[in-house]
């Protein structure tokens, strides 16, 4: 809590003015404080994490998964998903990264063409680095590695699930055919495994978010400071938090024409900012993400009111409006213990917006955020549907497993469209239920 209050008291500083040369300064210094973690362009950081992920994390989640044996094709230009994650980053011919369960732990296999094989070696993150000739069947040379252990489960990124579906119809096709019938039987989705060791992050991994979310929020609250209403228009807006996102050597944590969403009118849902000048007694949502190190996302939202002349507060109405979203969000994050599943997360907020009248939500409470804007993980959703909870809303939450999640309220507008505040925060599982990454947004950014 000691890193909270800290964050705290930087934050409150950086709002203590709306001057927007004083907001770049204190989004600058927390910029570099970020990049003394994750220095641009300097790959060692991730190694040095993904080698503890590959040994501190994934023999629970194989365990987990029931899985005996793991196996990755990585090649170039059609990459697997997870190639990163495994080392196959620079794969050139297919190569072949086979993880096997052992007593102490796991033993990694990385079967190469000469040439890559040097750089797996490098990046220290496999027990063996096999170089193989290149043109060889690596297919057919992982069967016979598989085949001298006989394992009883073997995975393949093979899923529904984006991240866990690297391997193509041709490539499962060469493989099957290398194992055999009674090896390829044994052949099962590697979608669970991908979940159990995706979703958990390591201490060192949620500081780096922690940092890059107070960057996130500093970025929004500096982009609201250079509105001028009637003449700002929402792309403007979103222009002003790409360019300083760049500047400051950051990536898009999601489809780029989508981040940032600005979005002064009704309700649009995941979208591009259009031109839309922002006027007096708007409510300005600005949903934004930066990815650090090619690796890791954030994903916040802040609001902002712009005051009408004689205005010095939001007006009652807008006022309760923004404080019913504001508990929702807290009502969420006592939801998130340990043990709990994403669907009750959302079920307790969505009982909260029936007490205060507040329209439907389609979109979910919350999700994963790590690797993706949109990670693995239990999903906190579920309760705004007809239908029985299913899928990854029935997940339970464990510690270091990261969310970002909204307080909800929503009302309509004229006609049949909506207004919703959905404010958006980050935090991560303890074991003693959930804590915010970066101090919340309390009140409204008022314009005037």
């Amino acid at each position: 809590m000691n890193r909270i209050l800290i964050l705290a008291a930087l934050l409150a500083a950086s709002c203590a003015t709306s001057r927007p040369a004083t907001l770049a300064s204190a989004t600058n210094d927390a910029a570099a404080r970020l990049r003394v973690l994750v220095p641009p362009d300097d790959a060692k950081v991730w190694q040095r994490i993904r080698v503890d992920r590959v040994r501190k994390l994934l023999p629970a989640a194989m365990q987990r998964a029931d899985v005996d044996l793991w196996v990755i094709f990585v090649r170039e230009n059609a990459n697997d998903p997870l190639a990163m994650h495994v080392g196959g980053e620079n794969a050139g011919g297919t190569a072949a990264i086979l993880f096997t369960r052992i007593a102490e732990g796991i033993r990694s296999l990385a079967l190469s063409p000469a040439g890559e094989a040097t750089a797996l070696r490098d990046i220290g993150l496999h027990d063996e680095v096999r170089s193989v000739e290149r043109g060889s069947d690596v297919f057919q040379l992982a069967a016979d590695e598989i085949r001298k252990t006989n394992p009883g489960k073997i995975a393949v990124n093979s899923s529904s699930r984006a991240a866990a579906d690297g391997l193509s119809f041709n490539q499962r096709r060469d493989f099957e055919k290398a194992l055999g019938e009674e090896l390829s039987a044994k052949l099962v989705s590697s979608e669970e495994l991908v979940v159990q060791w995706l979703s958990k992050k390591l201490p060192a991994e949620v500081e780096i978010m922690r940092r890059a979310a107070l960057v996130t929020a500093r970025l929004e609250e500096e982009a609201y400071a250079t509105v001028v209403p009637g003449a700002t228009r929402d792309a403007d807006v979103a222009r002003h938090l790409k360019r300083r996102m760049r500047e400051l050597g950051f990536e898009d944590a999601w489809a780029p024409e989508q981040n940032p969403n600005v979005n002064s009118g009704p309700d649009r849902g995941h979208s591009h900012s259009t031109d839309r000048v922002i006027q007096r007694g708007d409510i300005i949502q600005t949903d934004f993400g930066i990815k650090v190190g090619g690796v890791w996302s954030t994903d916040i939202q802040r609001f902002a009111y712009v005051l009408r002349p004689g205005e010095r507060n939001a007006p009652p109405d807008v006022a309760a409006r923004w404080e019913h979203s504001r508990k929702g969000g807290r009502i969420a994050l006592a939801a998130m213990t340990p043990g709990a599943r994403g669907y009750d997360v959302d079920a307790a907020q969505r009982d909260w917006m029936k007490l205060q009248k507040s329209e439907p939500v389609p979109w979910s409470t919350g999700h994963p955020v790590g690797y993706w804007a949109h990670d693995m993980g239990p999903s906190l959703g579920g309760a705004q549907r007809t239908t029985p909870p299913a899928g990854d809303t029935l997940r339970h939450l464990e510690p270091w497993q990261t969310f970002a999640f909204d307080g909800f309220f929503a009302w309509k507008l004229d006609g049949e469209q909506t207004k919703t505040i959905s404010v958006e925060e980050m935090a991560v599982i303890t074991e003693n239920g959930a804590e915010y990454l970066i101090p919340p947004q309390e009140s409204l950014i008022l314009i005037k």
